[in-house]
C-alpha cells in the first residue's frame, strides 16, 4: 500500500479570470476484514486525486497499485500553479507499466492494477476535473442531491449491462462481478477512459476502490455524502460503514470538495467525455 498526499487538507488556487478556487479533501485506506494485505494506493495531493487498486497476489498487487500511483505522482509535481495536462495521464500509465514488468517480471506473476481518479485542469482557462479510469474502480460526483456514476466499469457484468443481458441491479449480485476486462499491467488493455466535468461550487467527488462499492449501495453512497459535513467526515462514514457490511476486501477512498469560487461565474456546459489522443 502507497499513500502519496494529504490525509485531510484544504487550498485555494487562482484561477487565469481572477477567481479563486477553494478545494478541501480527505483519504482513507483500509486492509479490510479479511485481507492479509493493503493492495490499494492512493494518491490525494491537487492536482491529482487518485485510486489504484492491485491484484495479482501479496506482493505483486502492491508493486502494481504502487507503481501507478508513484507515476501519476511524478505528473502532479510537474504540474504548475495547481493544474494538470490530462494529457499526462497516458504516459504515466505506460510507464508504470514497464516498472510493473521489471518489479514482478522473473516472479511470474500476472500483477496488475486497476486505476481511477480525477485531475484538476483548465479548458480556455475555466477549471475542469478530467476524470479517468482503467478498471472497476470508481468515480462518483455529487451535484446538489444528485449522485453520479461518471466512470463505466471495465467488466464483465458491466458489459452484460450494456447488451441488456442483465439489470444494474442484477449485477450488483452476479457472481462474475470480480472479473474485469481492462487493467494496467496486465496485458495490452491499459488505456484509459476519461471524462470532463466542470468545476462547480460545492461540488463534491469520490474517487473509490471496487471494495467500498462492492459493500455499499449507490443509495447508501449518497446518503453519507448528502449527511456528511466536510471530506474527512464523509470518507470516514463510507469506510467504516463498508466495513461494517462485511470489509471484503481493502476498501479506499478520496472526497474532494470544492468549496467555493470566489466570486461564482455563470454556470459552466453540461459534463461531456473527453477523448485523448494516445
Amino acid at each position: 500500500m502507497t499513500a502519496i498526499g494529504e490525509d485531510v487538507a484544504e487550498t485555494s488556487l487562482d484561477l487565469p479570470d481572477g477567481r479563486t478556487l477553494v478545494l478541501g479533501w480527505a483519504s482513507m485506506t483500509d486492509r479490510g476484514l479479511r485481507r492479509d494485505h493493503n493492495e490499494d494506493s492512493v494518491l490525494a495531493a491537487v492536482p491529482y486525486f487518485a485510486v489504484a487498486d492491485g491484484m495479482g497476489g501479496h506482493a505483486a498487487g502492491d508493486v502494481a497499485s504502487d507503481a501507478v500511483i508513484r507515476r501519476l505522482a511524478e505528473e502532479q509535481e510537474r504540474a504548475e500553479s495547481g493544474f494538470a495536462d490530462p494529457e499526462g495521464v497516458e504516459p504515466a500509465l505506460d510507464l508504470a507499466v514497464g516498472d510493473i514488468r521489471e518489479e514482478t517480471g522473473d516472479l511470474e506473476l500476472h500483477a496488475g492494477t486497476t486505476v481511477t481518479g480525477a485531475c484538476l485542469t483548465l479548458v480556455s482557462d475555466r477549471p475542469y476535473w478530467a476524470v479517468f479510469n482503467v478498471g472497476d474502480s470508481r468515480v462518483y460526483q455529487l451535484r446538489g442531491d444528485v449522485l453520479e456514476q461518471v466512470t463505466v466499469d471495465h467488466s464483465v457484468v458491466q458489459e452484460m449491462v450494456d447488451a441488456g443481458r442483465i439489470t444494474r441491479a442484477q449485477a450488483d449480485r452476479h457472481p462474475d462481478g470480480n472479473i474485469i476486462t481492462r487493467a494496467v499491467g496486465v496485458g495490452d488493455a491499459s488505456e484509459a477512459d476519461y471524462w470532463l466535468l466542470p468545476v462547480t461550487a460545492r461540488l463534491r467527488l469520490l474517487v473509490c476502490s471496487d471494495g467500498l462499492t462492492k459493500e455499499l449501495a449507490d443509495a447508501e453512497i449518497r446518503g453519507h455524502l448528502l449527511r456528511a459535513d466536510d471530506a474527512a467526515t464523509a470518507v470516514r462514514d463510507l469506510v467504516v460503514h463498508a466495513l461494517q457490511n462485511g470489509g471484503r476486501d481493502n476498501v479506499t477512498a478520496v472526497v474532494v470538495d470544492v468549496l467555493r469560487i470566489d466570486p461564482p461565474a455563470a454556470a459552466p456546459a453540461s459534463p461531456r467525455r473527453l477523448g485523448l489522443r494516445r
